[in-house]
Parts: C-alpha cells; sequence; structure tokens
C-alpha cells in the first residue's frame, strides 16, 4: 500500500463533496483508518490513497471481465 498519494488523487480528494468523501472513508481499509486516526495521514490523504486503490482494483476487474468475455466467445 502506498504511503503518499499521487498529486492526481490528491486533488480529486479535494473536489469531493463531504458526502462522497464520507462514503469513500466508510470503504476506507483499517490500516488506512488507523493512520487517520494516529494523525499520520490528513483526512485528505487517506481519501486520495483509497481513491487510487479502487481505481486501481476497477482497471484490474476490467482486464479480468475482458479475458472471461474473450474466453465466451471463444467457445
Amino acid at each position: 500500500m502506498k504511503k503518499i498519494p499521487s498529486d492526481k488523487y490528491l486533488e480529486q480528494a479535494r473536489l469531493l463533496s463531504k458526502e462522497d468523501r464520507e462514503r469513500l472513508l466508510s470503504r476506507t481499509r483499517t490500516k488506512l483508518m488507523r493512520r487517520l486516526e494516529d494523525n499520520k495521514l490528513s483526512a485528505d490523504e487517506v481519501v486520495a490513497i483509497q481513491l487510487e486503490i479502487e481505481d486501481e482494483d476497477l482497471e484490474e476487474w476490467r482486464k479480468k471481465w475482458a479475458e472471461l468475455k474473450g474466453k465466451a466467445k471463444g467457445k
């Protein structure tokens, strides 16, 4: 897990509404929440890291889905 979020995701985190930030924080992994609670990371940093994690997970899911669709067409 990254310790420092990229500038791109920090900017996205700052532009989110309060409601969207709260939704993201509710999905945040325990390790990140502990860093927020221990004041090692700001809320913006935690949200930015979570955004980055979710983008990476989504990209991975899309690749796997494309593979499955390709296999299904081959049958």
